[in-house]
């Protein structure tokens, strides 16, 4: 049996309707006692019944998801449908908001005739309402608080990850940072570690790494290169200082609501390594600071990644295991990640098996490759007594395919879903509201500024400037008269002349005032090997 397009509003069945054996089986499937997310109603032979509630439990929403379907068919709605009612209950959330659509979640919605005959259909009590939000813009590009992190946090692994460099390459980085975690030369910027990579790849600085198996000029070339292609896709503003903290994600309003943290991605969607970049250092460092905690009653944070497919696009198979990896462990942190993207075929196999709710709304088949798209989703799903593939081309706006993770954690049945109506507004504020917004908010003059301290860049520069300055009191040679040469037998002379001689360019820079503050910057730990996890990433104190 079949769920036909409802394009003109179907009656619904009333409370006391006869149910067919299988819609009193899917119905059942979705009867939570603990506190549940409202998706929407169940659809069965073109009917909408309202009695029949399709639902996901609280404490599920950290086994991971995914929302998909063709463009148009309503996605963006459901995740925003889905952030509202964890708001509701005190969990935070944050939207990537690939094309800056979600920011209305901060404004109550407009009713109008098409939201009181969705409501009436699925049977949801709709009220106007607006949720505590905050917008961030990566490196400020875009409305919003600038996110900001160091290259020292990022750590090589990653930073080789993201840049697609070799096992070789990878490892010569590793030794970079090891070099400037040992000499308290600050990677902040992407200008610090360029300034490091020439530096150790020059004659004055080829010996420092040499124990350790040196630095190529080939393999610092190639990374050199990286960096600057790396920098050409507008990534120099996301690096920096003041470093974003990641708790403030966690973070609840004074009414006990969850802060939704909506970040703009519309001015870099055309730049989706740096979207990447951004989403794998977030998960990484939330992993590091959030403690253990199983299965609890809610999570502590839900992501949802719109257009899912900017992060796996062109990415490498070690990058892909990182996302693997990280999706993984971090459910045992209380994280749930959903991704949001058009067909489950966006989103790699291994990363897909974690992803234990389901909302799929329609597909096309209008292609060959659509129709294979389509019998591969309909693969994903479990038993059911739909005809999945005439189904899922079938569905309308606001409609979707759901099967999600019981209170004990089995597949709920598969339930052709109509879906809740947003209670915000289903659209962008104003930008001048949204720029008012950010600016009131106590953490826009945490972040909102740009700094630029003195790091590894200024530290060589400076050196480099003065290469061969000596010691002030070294006396000046005669006129015409050449330096005696020394005996080689001359112990204390030869000691005292050393004294004299000119130091290298790293003496100087390592000896210099300028080393004498170990702790300028948060997080960052000089003059000892920074503690780095297995992501790669560096460990920061909060």
């Amino acid at each position: 049996m079949n769920a036909t397009e409802p394009s003109a509003g179907p009656p619904a069945d009333t409370p006391t309707a006869p149910r067919p054996d299988p819609v009193a089986k899917i119905s059942a499937g979705y009867a939570f006692s603990g506190p549940a997310l409202d998706l929407g109603a169940l659809l069965w032979e073109g009917r909408c019944l309202p009695d029949a509630q399709v639902r996901v439990p609280l404490p599920m929403l950290n086994r991971h998801g995914l929302v998909a379907g063709a463009t148009g068919t309503g996605k963006t709605k459901t995740l925003q449908l889905v952030a509202e009612q964890l708001s509701a209950q005190g969990v935070p959330v944050f939207l990537a908001d690939v094309k800056g659509d979600l920011s209305g979640i901060s404004a109550p919605g407009a009713p109008g005739d098409r939201v009181r005959t969705r409501s009436a259909e699925v049977g949801q009590d709709w009220t106007a309402s607006a949720f505590p939000a905050e917008f961030y813009a990566l490196g400020g590009l875009g409305h919003g608080i600038p996110v900001r992190a160091t290259v020292t946090s990022f750590g090589p692994v990653l930073l080789s990850k993201v840049l697609g460099l070799n096992q070789t390459q990878e490892q010569s980085l590793g030794l970079v940072f090891h070099y400037a975690d040992q000499k308290g030369l600050e990677l902040y910027d992407l200008k610090d570690l360029r300034a490091v990579v020439a530096f150790l790849a020059s004659d004055e600085g080829r010996p420092e790494l040499k124990a350790l198996g040196g630095l190529s000029p080939a393999t610092a070339g190639v990374i050199l290169r990286t960096l600057t292609a790396f920098e050409a896709q507008g990534t120099s503003g996301f690096f920096g200082e003041p470093e974003f903290h990641t708790a403030e994600l966690l973070r609840t309003a004074s009414d006990g609501r969850g802060v939704v943290s909506v970040l703009e991605l519309s001015a870099v969607q055309d730049r989706p390594q740096l979207f990447s970049t951004f989403l794998m250092w977030l998960l990484a460092d939330l992993f590091h600071d959030l403690p253990e905690v199983g299965d609890a009653e809610k999570p502590k944070l839900v992501f949802f990644f719109d257009e899912a497919h900017l992060l796996f696009h062109d990415a490498s198979k070690a990058f892909l295991d990182s996302v693997t990896q990280t999706v993984r462990l971090i459910r045992s942190k209380g994280v749930g990640v959903f991704f949001v993207t058009q067909t489950p075929k966006d989103v790699p196999s291994d990363v897909l098996a974690q992803l234990g709710n389901r909302v799929q709304h329609a597909l096309r088949a209008f292609t060959p490759d659509d129709q294979k798209a389509l019998r591969a989703t309909v693969q994903t799903f479990p038993r059911s007594p739909y005809d999945l593939e005439e189904l899922l081309t079938g569905l309308g706006t606001g409609e979707a395919v759901v099967t999600v993770l019981s209170e004990n954690g089995a597949p709920t049945p598969v339930a052709a879903t109509r879906l809740r109506a947003p209670e915000s507004l289903m659209g962008p504020v104003d930008p001048g509201v949204l720029d008012g917004a950010v600016k009131a908010s106590p953490l826009y003059e945490r972040y909102a500024q740009a700094v630029d301290r003195e790091s590894a860049y200024e530290k060589l520069t400076a050196a480099a400037a003065h290469p061969g300055a000596g010691a002030p009191d070294e006396p000046a040679a005669e006129p015409g008269r050449q330096p005696e040469k020394q005996p080689e037998k001359q112990p204390k002379k030869q000691s005292q002349r050393a004294a004299h001689e000119e130091p290298s360019v790293v003496e100087q820079v390592v000896g210099s005032g300028m080393f004498k503050s170990l702790a300028r910057s948060v997080g960052t730990q000089l003059g000892r090997e920074i503690t780095r996890s297995l992501f790669g990433t560096a460990r920061r104190r909060r």
